[in-house]
């Protein structure tokens, strides 16, 4: 199994970085400068280090070749896979709130409030299915929310002949403690896409570069981006 990864990206950023001369961008992770383009971390949720997505940005300088510096990312004439990898870092960069969760699990959080069934797990790298939750999420408050989530993972267990007894399997309230936890930190993270300077950068652990988007659009195509 693989995490889905979403970030919430502050947008305004975002966009100043990738309009940012290949030049300037480099210069301003070696100096340090760069940070001050990242916005505050919500305390509630984990994202990347500093530290580490600096030096992933200087190893990508490193690993690419016949780079025009005085142009931007999206203006370079090199793969698109090489665009959208470095593109995909700035987003990260710009993020103030990673969530992210196995692919398999993920049937338990979104499915019970869509009113219809997710047919692999590729669907949860859609959009569209992401605002059909976030439409259908917003009808209701975090406990009910993760109540819901918590009945789904009961009957299901049932449907297959589980036990729900604690003391037949040790791992029932563990188990359940955590959906609990995890549905309610979710709730809270779409939540925050409430304004228009937020993005939602959707993504998954060894998934190509170009399968990655932000608000369902390309990373490597700046008329995408910036529509």
């Amino acid at each position: 199994m693989a995490d889905v990864i979403l970030n919430l990206v502050n947008h305004s950023n975002f966009e100043k970085l990738v309009s940012m001369p290949l030049k300037e961008l480099f210069q301003k992770v070696e100096d340090g400068s760069l940070r001050d383009y990242r916005p505050e971390l919500d305390n509630r949720f984990h994202r990347e280090f500093d530290v580490d997505l600096e030096g992933d940005i200087l190893e990508w300088s490193d690993n690419n070749s016949d780079l025009i510096m005085s142009k931007t990312i999206l203006s370079q004439s090199i793969k698109d896979s090489n665009i959208a990898e470095l593109t995909i870092l700035m987003a990260k960069w710009c993020s103030f709130s990673e969530w992210r969760c196995w692919d398999a699990r993920l049937f338990l959080y979104v499915e019970p409030m869509l009113e219809y069934n997710i047919s692999n797990t590729n669907d949860f790298l859609k959009f569209s299915l992401w605002e059909d939750f976030i439409s259908s999420l917003s009808k209701t408050d975090k406990k009910s929310y993760s109540e819901s989530v918590v009945l789904d993972w009961m009957n299901r267990r049932e449907k297959l002949g589980e036990t729900m007894e604690p003391s037949e399997d040790p791992r029932i309230l563990p188990t359940m403690s955590s959906h609990s936890s995890t549905s309610e930190l979710l709730h809270i993270f779409l939540n925050n896409l409430n304004s228009k300077n937020t993005s939602l950068l959707i993504g998954r652990e060894y998934l190509e570069y170009e399968l990655w988007s932000l608000n369902g659009d390309s990373l490597y195509d700046g008329e995408r981006v910036f529509k």
